[in-house]
């Protein structure tokens, strides 16, 4: 059985975005990014580094939320 501290470090400090000087969290704040962009950076910075998820698969999920983004700036200079 896992202890509290273990499941706390999976929840607040997740080892696939452990593992330079800056969690990405603090990154996404710091630059107040948008919701889109900061999934962006999210997935880039774990690509290949969470256990189950392909770094195929976090790259092209970081490709979706940037087409997100695109889209909502483009829809945003369509209504002005």
């Amino acid at each position: 059985m896992e202890s509290t501290e273990t499941k706390t470090d999976e929840i607040c400090h997740p080892p696939h975005y452990c593992f330079g000087k800056n969690e990405p969290v603090k990154v996404i704040q710091d630059w107040k990014l948008s919701f889109c962009l900061g999934n962006v950076l999210k997935y880039i910075a774990r690509a290949g580094r969470k256990e189950g998820n392909s770094k195929l698969q976090d790259l092209l999920k970081a490709k979706q939320y940037i087409e997100f983004e695109i889209e909502g700036l483009e829809n945003e200079n369509n209504h002005a």
